[in-house]
């Protein structure tokens, strides 16, 4: 599996924006998979933000972005979304997603999460 992010930018505190990730592969069958995005602020840990359920679209949510996230799919079934909305100057970080087969290793951000994109830079200005 391929992810290729993409949509980060610079954005004035209660801004928006959508991410985008796009999944490729051979044989790519994403209804086996959990999807989810992570963001790594500077000279912090990498921290887990949002996930779904590829099969079945239930959706899980850091406790610091509920109700200002929301992560999606698309309707090509091959692309994750997060739409980042009331952004703040702390929501900037390098935003990451990725993907496995074990929800567990997503929502827990585990060593064994099996797939990552490259990331994405988001900048919110206070």
């Amino acid at each position: 599996v391929q992810l290729q992010a993409s949509g980060g930018g610079l954005v004035q505190a209660g801004g928006s924006l959508r991410l985008s990730c796009k999944a490729s592969g051979h044989g790519l069958a994403l209804i086996r998979y959990h999807l989810g995005w992570f963001r790594q602020a500077l000279g912090k840990e990498r921290e887990f933000v949002a996930a779904i359920r590829w099969s079945e679209g239930s959706t899980f949510y850091a406790d610091s972005v509920k109700g200002r996230f929301t992560v999606s799919r698309g309707d090509a079934k091959d692309t994750l979304y997060l739409h980042m909305n009331s952004l703040r100057p702390e929501d900037t970080a390098v935003y990451y997603c990725a993907a496995d087969t074990n929800l567990n290793d997503i929502l827990n951000l585990t060593p064994g999460i099996r797939y990552w994109g490259q990331g994405t830079l988001v900048t919110v200005s206070s």
